[in-house]
């Protein structure tokens, strides 16, 4: 994935198993057991979550995904192909 298409991505409020299997470079059993720990965690913390998505904020603290780093990446990526069309 680029850094764009994961900026897209992570905008979601929600991370279903999908998105979370894209985001972690994962298989349906890991991301499984990501999702549940994430689950678990915020339901020890009671928080309510649905069955079938997580926050997609508590995914970006998971994975520990640098968004400052991903937004200048897609920056840089842009400057460049606007300089290689002119």
């Amino acid at each position: 994935m680029t850094a764009s298409e994961t900026l897209r991505l992570i905008a979601k409020q929600w991370c279903n198993l999908s998105d979370l299997m894209k985001l972690a470079g994962v298989g349906r059993n890991k991301a499984l057991t990501i999702k549940s720990s994430i689950k678990e965690r915020l339901e020890k913390e009671n928080y309510y979550v649905p069955n079938n998505a997580v926050p997609m904020q508590e995914v970006v603290k998971y994975l520990n995904i640098d968004i400052p780093y991903l937004e200048a990446r897609a920056n840089n990526l842009k400057e460049s192909y606007n300089y290689e069309s002119i």
